[in-house]
């Protein structure tokens, strides 16, 4: 029978605070900078050698990242000076399961107390056990990580074939049709530029509040960052803030108004009934092109300075949907375009499934790391449960 000793943080690991280091000191190289945000440099000098944990000690607390290999850890986080001889990778599940951002002592900026941490109390199991803790967590960490790659190949895919049939128009058969000289530039023949509202329905539908479901699941401003919709919060309608009105379906493109320069877009696949979306983004809705070509055309480098150069406002520069409604949008050949889709939907969509699998893989470790550090569930079974999710 495996024993678990009753222990603090502090008998567990040491905690040392970071070192300073600004962008304008740091120079050219492979050595990551590990803020309490995470990586957001690097630098030609590393401070640890690794493996490293580092957690967020002040803005960002409570924040925990596994460095395989040397690091230079920043002064706004904390890192492990000593680990005791226990597992470095259980230690980073271990402080993950502390949930130290509850133990903030700023006042205007919330800020970690290293030595208020280390008197926390924990258990610790013998190092077998942790060794085969941080095997099961990590396992479900690579499976996360290996599909996210293949979402990145999948998505790099389908771009890959847009930028050569329609930026530089390499589409099949392009040798034998002339480019004509356009308003807009050369085009092949046959290819036109229309206003947007010629080829998708821009905000389409609002959600009505005497007809509203009792529940709905919302997507926030927030919960979109470029590419992704990281959350949908399920919610009755009762208490959904007023800006949840904008109907969305299968293939509607999301994109937030406001800060167009930092590309909050997303595109909408299989989502759950009564899925509506705050007013503060544009819904577009594709009717005369696919929606897979309108997403790669919406995305692109040049249509995102469009947004950029029309927003109004200094404090928050924001676009509005007739903007949207004016761009000009490329319509290619509805051969060119439906050969396009019927290459890029399903890359889209098997990229959709590889997130979704995401999703359910970090739930079933974020149950499984709280039981398994505090010894509430038995390593053999948690084994059992990672081959079913496997």
């Amino acid at each position: 029978m495996t024993v678990w000793s009753k222990c603090t943080i502090g008998d567990v690991l040491t905690l040392q605070r970071g070192f300073d280091i600004t962008k304008a000191t740091q120079r050219d190289g492979s050595i990551p900078v590990v803020s309490s945000s995470g990586i957001n440099s690097f630098h030609d000098e590393a401070k640890v050698s690794g493996p490293g944990v580092v957690i967020g000690r002040k803005g960002t607390l409570g924040t925990c990242f596994y460095l395989p290999g040397p690091y230079w850890p920043h002064d706004t986080a904390l890192w492990v000076k000593d680990f005791k001889g226990n597992d470095p990778k259980f230690c980073y599940y271990f402080l993950q399961a502390m949930d130290l951002a509850v133990h903030d002592v700023g006042a205007a900026n919330p800020t970690l107390n290293r030595n208020h941490v280390h008197l926390l109390p924990a258990v610790r199991p013998p190092l077998d056990t942790q060794r085969r803790i941080a095997a099961i967590l990590g396992a479900y960490d690579d499976l996360i990580e290996v599909n996210r790659r293949r979402v990145a190949v999948l998505e790099e895919m389908a771009r890959s074939l847009f930028d050569e049939w329609f930026v530089r128009f390499r589409f099949p058969g392009h040798e034998s049709v002339p480019m004509i000289d356009t308003p807009n530039g050369p085009l092949p023949q046959g290819w036109s530029m229309a206003a947007m509202a010629d080829v998708a329905h821009v905000n389409r539908a609002s959600l009505r509040p005497k007809a509203s479901p009792d529940r709905i699941g919302y997507i926030d401003i927030a919960s979109v960052s470029p590419g992704r919709i990281d959350a949908v919060t399920d919610m009755a309608f009762e208490d959904a803030p007023g800006r949840a009105r904008r109907v969305v379906k299968d293939g509607s493109i999301l994109w937030s108004n406001v800060r167009p320069n930092r590309r909050s877009h997303a595109l909408v696949l299989s989502p759950d009934d009564n899925t509506i979306a705050s007013t503060g983004f544009t819904v577009l809705d594709a009717h005369a092109l696919p929606f897979s070509f309108l997403y790669q055309w919406v995305t692109t480098e040049d249509f995102v300075g469009y947004l950029v150069g029309n927003a109004t406002g200094s404090a928050y520069p924001a676009v509005t949907a007739t903007t949207f409604e004016r761009a000009n949008v490329l319509v290619p050949t509805s051969d060119a375009a439906d050969r396009y889709a019927d290459f890029a939907e399903p890359l889209l969509r098997q990229g959709y499934a590889l997130l979704a699998a995401n999703e359910r893989l970090a739930a079933s470790r974020d149950l499984l790391l709280p039981r398994l550090i505090s010894g509430q569930l038995s390593v053999e079974r948690a084994e059992k449960e990672l081959e079913m999710a496997a």
